[in-house]
């Protein structure tokens, strides 16, 4: 999908502007067992540029033990910056660390109108993750928390440097007899472009942004999600 640049039209009027139904998007779907994901290009470069530019100078990214995760036991630096919008009191609990969700950003409930009418879908939290450069990056995981909507997929835009994104079964992460030969899902996820992760895709699929060292651009992934909200 591509949006009409006039060069004097602020990020507001673009975003709000652009209404997109799922059935006039390309979308490509990737299947394997027990993998549904379906990709589309939603965003010019141009536009998603001036969206980048803005979550820049918006964004709160979390420090100290917000900007930790715990493996095994023990907190690590997050390699990669991390920052959590939502409806009020949201709440998302991973990797031994809980986020309260910020109000959102203007720009993000734009983002997430565009996303909610391009999939059908209802989305009340997006978490973000800054990749500075090709050295940040984010491990072999799945989105499986109790939190989540498991009939909703989950929404992942990206802006900014192209990365490889990678899905690995559970099966072939095991040793032994128990290891099952399947092959790896590879995905170029480009600037501008919409990933939904579709049941079941996160009960039996791993997935990660492993390091690209010599790339050097910077890339913002906005995963939108639905998630139960916390009792008062």
């Amino acid at each position: 999908m591509s949006d009409t640049d006039t060069g004097t039209e602020t990020l507001e009027n673009k975003l709000s502007s652009i209404t997109l139904m799922r059935d006039n998007l390309k979308w490509r779907k990737i299947t394997q067992e027990g993998l549904d994901v379906d990709y589309t290009m939603l965003f010019s470069r141009s536009l998603s540029d001036m969206i980048m530019k803005n979550l820049d100078e918006t964004v709160e990214y979390y420090t100290g033990k917000l900007a930790q995760v715990k493996v095994f036991g023990k907190l690590h630096p997050i390699p990669r910056l991390q920052a959590a919008y939502g409806d009020p009191e949201v709440r998302y609990e991973f990797s031994g660390i809980s986020l309260m969700a910020k109000p959102w950003l203007p720009v993000l409930k734009l983002l997430r109108d565009v996303v909610e009418n391009a999939t059908g879908f209802h989305y009340n939290f997006v978490l973000i993750n800054k990749y500075r450069d090709g050295n940040d990056h984010i491990g072999e995981h799945r989105d499986n928390e109790k939190e989540i909507d498991k009939k909703t997929p989950i929404a992942s835009l990206t802006l900014g440097q192209q990365r490889t994104f990678v899905f690995r079964h559970g099966e072939a992460r095991l040793k032994g007899k128990l290891k099952r030969a399947l092959a790896s899902v590879k995905i170029e996820l480009e600037c501008g472009s919409l990933l939904l992760m579709n049941p079941p895709t996160n009960k039996y699929w791993y997935h990660s942004l492993p390091p690209r060292k010599k790339l050097t651009g910077a890339r913002i992934n906005l995963t939108f999600r639905n998630v139960v909200p916390c009792e008062k």
